[in-house]
């Protein structure tokens, strides 16, 4: 029986997730925090998987991607991007209540 040698091309990647809590509760950090508008957000006006853009965006993937989205204040540090990237305008800053 002939010997067929067989070439393999290893690939090496690397695959990241975002981890909650990593730093510790950080939501204290921020002056701002993100509020969704149901009527404005893609996923919650149509209850199909839409856009997602603040779950795909957010460093700190304190954003589910449920039907609503929700925010995890207490890991968020209110950087601003979900705001940024949301193209139904869905997301505003608030200021946050110091207590």
């Amino acid at each position: 029986m002939p010997n067929k040698k067989k070439d393999y091309q290893i690939i090496l990647a690397s695959i990241q997730k975002p981890v909650i809590g990593e730093a510790g509760i950080t939501g204290t950090w921020s002056k701002l925090k993100p509020v969704i508008n149901s009527e404005k957000c893609i996923p919650s006006k149509s209850g199909k998987p839409g856009c997602f853009n603040c779950w795909l965006f957010c460093p700190e993937g304190v954003v589910s991607r449920t039907i609503p989205p929700k925010i995890n204040i207490e890991y968020c540090k209110g950087c601003g991007i979900c705001k940024e990237e949301c193209p139904a305008s869905a997301i505003s800053m608030e200021e946050v209540e110091i207590e």
